[in-house]
């Protein structure tokens, strides 16, 4: 089983083990408002491969035969809302509480 090291602007999340929305504009404030407004627990942190698709059938993408997207590296943040409940984001959307 490989290992894939933590990026270095997630080390102080790590560190810290509670978050902050980067923006007030993502996620969208219905989803924000189920967390703490200053410091979200972080449960984990977790690497994720999402899988790319390639289409070689002409019938299904009409003119874009041999159509591909790639590969989707990305890390989620798991965090822990104001009820308990876990939910994991994209870890682009959280930074470390100070």
């Amino acid at each position: 089983m490989s290992t894939t090291k933590l990026p270095d602007e997630l080390i102080p999340l790590q560190e810290c083990g509670f978050a902050r929305w980067t923006s007030n504009e993502t996620p969208a404030a219905d989803f924000r408002q189920r967390f703490d407004d200053k410091r979200i627990p972080v449960l984990g942190i977790r690497h994720v491969r999402q899988w790319g698709i390639q289409v070689d059938d002409e019938r299904e993408l009409m003119g874009r035969e041999r159509t591909a997207v790639t590969d989707e590296e990305l890390w989620e943040v798991v965090l822990q809302a104001k009820d308990g409940s876990k939910y994991e984001v994209n870890s682009k959307w959280v930074v470390a509480a100070s």
